[in-house]
């Protein structure tokens, strides 16, 4: 049994750039486990990914030409019904041998052997059967590699299949044509066949720079290969590394505009990336950067460049596939296509600022913004209103932030937008300093879109707080009004975005204010019939936003419920009382109390309103009640203050010392008395004494 590296290329027409990477690794994983779970690989087999815009390829290292002989396992009958009166096979299990090839084990029943074939009786656990074991002989690496392509290929992340039809009329799927196919174990091909196409050892090189095609000695030289000879870097790792490396060396010091999903994209563009410096008119800096920032990099794919204190400079730096001694043609080719794109920005900022926003605003009614919600004038009205609302609960200014809400979608109707949608809010503000406007009202236009996704910036100051909050609420009001709950993955609205962002502004932003109050001034802002269901099925989806932004703070599920399912209606201090709880839980006697707690709130739960409104201290009869009361009657206030100063850790440290008179009461007193007045009043002295264990949190969910 030999090994080797085994090679596979996959070599296409161009490649979907921003599904490359993903699709790269899938294929060479694929691959990879396929072999694995064959066993046609070694404890030190080692893989490697390649993607570049024409080809999926993967390298396995210590590949073996033939898969590992396996056990094979196989319950064939209950023992009862396999051996007759005199110990020996029943006809039933001599058929199923025969069946299997195996008939000569049957006159050695019950414990035969024949070579690597052993039948033998053991029990599943439940009852004795008879089982076969025997040695499967490993497969050809030619039969284990086709089956692992064709599942690999079957399950890649392709975001859209393409049809096309090969030579002989057969119509095939995938991501995009596929021309050839590579197979090599070692120097050998592997006969394998997918998409139509044949194994062979010939691909294609650079589009551009090479002609003629390339041959792999063996799978070992496929790198260097189609480097030295085919002006291809087929790793998408080290074409990525390269082009971060050449975006440094040609920044000149100033900071390189470089996110990571714009290299990844570049990337995926590239088979040998050459990075070039161009640059601008410096009039285009008039026009708000992050509009030239928005062209360089998501209609060029360009690198905008800026100084140490983020402000943009008028060059930018290009990433090109080819590599020549004198780039100038492609450094002015490109330059004058970002010409253009700049012209046409500067354009639209300039003619965009000829009319004010406010002036903009009725435009709003020729909008729908959902078929249910009328318009975007309409919507603007509802978010007003809200933030009248808002603005008593948080304080902020309410005439500027009626102002804002009122041009707050105003820069919808500019032709900045119209062009690049993704600067809605952003341009808006520009345009509000232009006018004018309140650096407030400005900034509020701005921010109250934020936060746009996970980890994004919260809005900054009172009054863009204020609108955000009412945006979201707008939002999650209306389409729970309408029924357009998320349901699955389908999420069409960025609801739970929506949701997770009044979370993150409640707590992150330190508010104060109730939840339910909040929901409530949202749906009256609607003239929809607002059902209790629809309040309802909100605030649980919120909470179950909050459940998961808690859980991801690094909180236990218990941790979590004892803080969340009680639905608390201020949510800014749960980090702290989740602290507090993490805290309680490190203590000896946490576990005690807890469950001593769940046990309550069962007791409680099941005493159907028998309870006592007040505790009758001539009603306690036992000494374990009088020190339970006792206990409680002193701790109480000491609890109810460090609670109301935010002292939550030393509210749930306080219980520590209640353990004793706990565990006495439990073990001498009778909650569910015969003598019904003596039972409500033990009922209403476990109710206060949970009241008070229960300030901070729920501890009852912390028992194990």
């Amino acid at each position: 049994m030999a090994s080797a590296t085994l090679l596979v290329e996959l070599f296409t027409e161009e490649l979907p750039p921003k599904a490359l990477k993903r699709l790269g690794e899938a294929f060479a994983e694929g691959v990879a486990s396929g072999l694995r779970e064959g066993g046609f690989l070694t404890p030190d087999s080692r893989t490697t990914s390649y993607a570049t815009p024409r080809r999926l390829a993967v390298s396995v290292s210590q590949v073996r030409d033939e898969a590992e002989d396996s056990e094979v396992i196989q319950r064939l009958m209950p023992a009862a019904s396999a051996a007759d009166a005199a110990g020996a096979a029943t006809p039933a299990l001599r058929k199923r041998l025969d069946k299997l090839g195996r008939g000569h084990l049957a006159d050695g029943y019950p414990n035969a052997w024949n070579g690597p074939d052993h039948l033998y009786v053991e029990s599943d656990g439940k009852a004795d059967y008879v089982w076969l074991r025997s040695i499967a002989k490993g497969g050809s690496l030619r039969v284990g590699l086709q089956s692992a392509l064709e599942e690999t290929i079957e399950r890649l992340p392709i975001p859209k299949v393409m049809s096309y039809q090969l030579s002989d009329g057969t119509t095939v799927k995938f991501v995009r044509p596929a021309h050839r196919l590579v197979a090599l174990h070692g120097a050998d091909v592997v006969p394998v066949s997918v998409l139509g196409l044949k194994a062979g050892r010939t691909t294609g090189g650079h589009r551009f720079l090479v002609r003629a095609d390339i041959d792999f000695a063996s799978a070992e030289a496929y790198e260097p290969t189609l480097e030295a000879e085919g002006k291809v870097v087929p790793s998408f790792a080290k074409r990525r590394i390269e082009i971060v490396a050449g975006l440094e060396r040609a920044s000149e010091h100033a900071r390189v505009l470089m996110p990571d999903e714009l290299l990844d994209e570049v990337t995926a563009l590239v088979e040998l990336p050459s990075v070039y410096a161009g640059s601008f008119d410096r009039a285009f800096l008039d026009v708000p950067q992050e509009c030239l920032v928005l062209t360089m990099q998501q209609n060029q794919r360009f690198f905008p460049l800026a100084d140490e204190a983020g402000r943009l400079r008028h060059r930018f730096l290009l990433v090109s596939n080819l590599r020549v001694d004198d780039p100038s043609a492609i450094v002015h080719g490109n330059e004058r296509v970002l010409r253009a794109r700049l012209a046409d920005a500067k354009f639209f900022y300039d003619q965009d600022r000829k009319v004010k926003l406010e002036a903009r605003v009725p435009r709003l009614a020729s909008v729908v913004y959902h078929s249910k919600l009328g318009s975007q004038l309409d919507r603007v009205q509802r978010l007003r209103a809200i933030v009248a609302g808002v603005v008593s609960q948080t304080g902020a200014d309410p005439a500027l932030s009626d102002r804002a809400a009122v041009l707050a979608k105003a820069d919808l109707m500019t032709e900045m937008v119209g062009e690049f949608p993704e600067l809605q809010g952003t341009i808006g503000r520009y345009y509000a300093l232009h006018d004018g406007e309140d650096a407030a009202v400005a900034d509020a236009i701005a921010q109250h879109y934020w936060p746009r996704h996970a980890g994004d910036a919260l809005p900054q100051g009172p009054v863009a707080t204020a609108v955000a909050l009412s945006d979201k609420l707008e939002q999650l009001t209306g389409m729970f009004g309408i029924g357009q709950v998320p349901s699955g993955d389908k999420d069409p609205f960025g609801l739970r975005r929506s949701a997770l962002g009044v979370v993150r502004i409640l707590i992150e932003g330190r508010q104060r204010v109730p939840l339910s109050a909040l929901v409530n001034v949202a749906f009256a802002a609607h003239a929809l019939p607002v059902t209790t269901p629809a309040r309802e099925a909100l605030l649980d989806f919120v909470y179950e936003r909050l459940r998961g932004y808690l859980r991801e703070l690094g909180s236990t599920t218990n941790q979590v419920a004892a803080v969340i399912d009680s639905h608390p209606d201020f949510i800014d201090d749960l980090p702290a009382r989740l602290e507090a709880v993490r805290l309680f839980e490190a203590l000896p006697e946490a576990q005690a109390l807890s469950a001593a707690n769940k046990r309550i709130v069962n007791i409680l739960k099941k005493s159907g309103g028998e309870s006592a409104a007040a505790v009758d201290r001539s009603l306690l009869a036992e000494a374990a009640e009088h020190e339970l009361y006792l206990t409680f009657q002193r701790l109480d206030p000491n609890v109810a203050e460090a609670c109301a100063s935010g002292g939550y850790a030393g509210a749930l440290k306080a219980l520590a010392i209640t353990k004793p008179a706990v565990d006495r009461f439990f073990d001498d007193v009778l909650v569910m008395a015969d003598d019904p007045a003596v039972r409500a009043n033990r009922l209403a002295l476990l109710r206060g004494v949970a009241q008070t264990m229960n300030r901070v949190a729920d501890i009852s969910k912390l028992a194990m």
